[in-house]
């Protein structure tokens, strides 16, 4: 599960340009369940639609 989250943000990071601070802000409200990072970051706004998509179809590859 460590790895997987590992590789997720690299995405945020690398892919879409998510600064690592947005990023640190929704890991402090997900610590329990770690997968719904890519939720907490569209709810807080920090990530729009198309990028949240975008998070979905490479946790499906």
């Amino acid at each position: 599960m460590r790895e997987m989250l590992e590789k997720l943000i690299s995405f945020l990071q690398d892919e879409l340009d998510v600064p690592k601070e947005q990023i640190n802000l929704a890991l402090r409200h997900t610590q329990a369940i770690p997968n719904q990072l890519p939720m907490q970051l569209w709810q807080y706004g920090l990530i729009n639609m198309g990028q949240l998509e975008k998070i979905f179809d490479w946790l499906e590859s």
